[in-house]
């Protein structure tokens, strides 16, 4: 009520204090839209926040903030466990640069977990080279909110949740209104390249999977400020996914998962924006040859990257190779998550899972790649069980491909090899499963 008592000292008008007494009952939290959750829903919120600020790095420097105009919403590209210590800790680089941490004040988990980087008072540097209405330097007047994830594949109901929440809170301890919440793809711009020959949008991808309507906001501004003043040339893409007559992120874009895989449609630039040529971009050739983004001009040329080549962003120094050639078995690691491994196949049928327990999971029976442990191995694009009994041989299952490396066996208890690995097949352990690629299967 102290917000109606507001209203009566300033001589507010009767409609005025009505529209005021509705917003309180349905749950306002002063953003201009009513808030779906109650009192308490964002006191347990706040309750459950995880400090995480003693991990900041010492290096970095603490600058309050003089104004808080914008909210910016990231996508991480990463696990959990890197996000927090990148965010937290910096960047390395393979050039040997480091960051000094610091870049965001907010990490939400795929299962809602959220964690405070860095008090909200401070700077965070988290949005680069930005503009928005004409003002540079973003980071020095927003707040950073990285959610664990990628920009190709859909954020989950837990993070819209918690990301609700917090911008209901920070919506009213800034007196935001909800065209101040952007994404980074929204505002980052770049410098001219070989595809723009002015600064220009679409130098981030960043969220630009983030569905406004999920996470309780209303609609962005109808059109980019800074590309309808002559600023900044527009990225077409972009442009259409979020001023388009009919804007496409909120539907198609944010629940469609979208390939990480070069193809004649899906280019370095659609995939990575201005991060195409950074040494941090990993480019995994068909054959296992990786490259980072900084190379790929000198050896190879960016309209001759093969067909199914993966793109790997924010992978700091360059990329141990993921799997020898040929070797179809994947290791999940900090760095190289499910998502990374096989991109929207994460959760197919097709897509095996096989964890240190030695529990084995298809991938629709996958909920989201944090659950799963480090050393957890993987393999795309199989059918199987197939069981080796007393009547049924390896030989009976695979044929003459029974040792092919691309034909894997799991051995009991939680032993995965690859058919070229195994010298001995008369003595397989009792319950040996087998798995044989799709496009041997008739």
């Amino acid at each position: 009520m102290e917000q109606v008592a507001g209203f009566i000292k300033k001589g507010c008008r009767w409609p005025t204090l009505v529209f005021a007494l509705v917003f309180l009952v349905m749950g306002f939290c002063g953003t201009g839209v009513c808030s779906e959750y109650s009192r308490s829903d964002y006191q347990q919120f706040q309750h459950a926040i995880i400090d995480h600020r003693n991990r900041l790095n010492n290096n970095f420097k603490k600058i309050v903030r003089k104004t808080t105009r914008y909210i910016i919403v990231h996508t991480s590209e990463l696990g959990l466990s890197t996000t927090l210590r990148v965010v937290s800790r910096g960047k390395q680089f393979a050039s040997g640069h480091t960051t000094p941490g610091g870049h965001a004040h907010y990490v939400i988990a795929r299962n809602g977990g959220t964690y405070r980087i860095l008090d909200k008072q401070f700077r965070a540097d988290h949005a680069g080279l930005s503009m928005w209405q004409g003002r540079q330097n973003i980071s020095s007047v927003s707040i950073g909110i990285e959610l664990v994830g990628y920009h190709s594949a859909p954020l989950t109901d837990r993070q819209y949740r918690s990301v609700a929440l917090l911008i209901g809170i920070l919506q009213k301890v800034y007196n935001l209104d909800d065209t101040a919440v952007l994404t980074h793809s929204q505002i980052a711009f770049g410098r001219p390249n070989p595809w723009f020959p002015k600064d220009h949008r679409g130098r981030k991808r960043c969220a630009k999977n983030f569905d406004r309507s999920r996470a309780g906001l209303g609609p962005t501004l109808a059109s980019d400020p800074d590309v309808k003043t002559g600023r900044l040339l527009p990225d077409p893409y972009l442009a259409e996914l979020f001023y388009g007559k009919q804007p496409v992120v909120a539907q198609v874009a944010a629940t469609a998962p979208v390939s990480n895989l070069i193809s004649k449609d899906n280019t370095a630039w659609s995939i990575a924006g201005g991060d195409y040529n950074s040494q941090t971009t990993s480019y995994v050739l068909p054959g296992g040859r990786i490259l980072s983004g900084d190379q790929i001009t000198e050896t190879i040329g960016w309209h001759l990257l093969p067909v199914n080549t993966k793109v790997l962003l924010n992978q700091e120094v360059a990329t141990k190779k993921p799997d020898a050639p040929g070797i179809p078995v994947k290791v999940i690691t900090d760095r190289m998550t499910a998502w990374s491994h096989a991109g929207p196949a994460y959760r197919f049928d097709s897509t095996i899972y096989f964890l240190p327990s030695g529990t084995i999971f298809p991938g629709s029976r996958i909920a989201d790649w944090d659950d799963l442990p480090k050393n957890t191995q993987l393999i795309v694009g199989y059918r199987g069980p197939f069981i080796i009994t007393g009547e049924r041989t390896a030989y009976g299952i695979a044929g003459q491909k029974y040792k092919d490396p691309g034909t894997v066996y799991f051995l009991p208890p939680g032993q995965v090899k690859t058919g070229d690995t195994i010298t001995d097949f008369s003595n397989l352990p009792k319950g040996t499963r087998v798995y044989l690629p799709l496009d041997d299967i008739g």
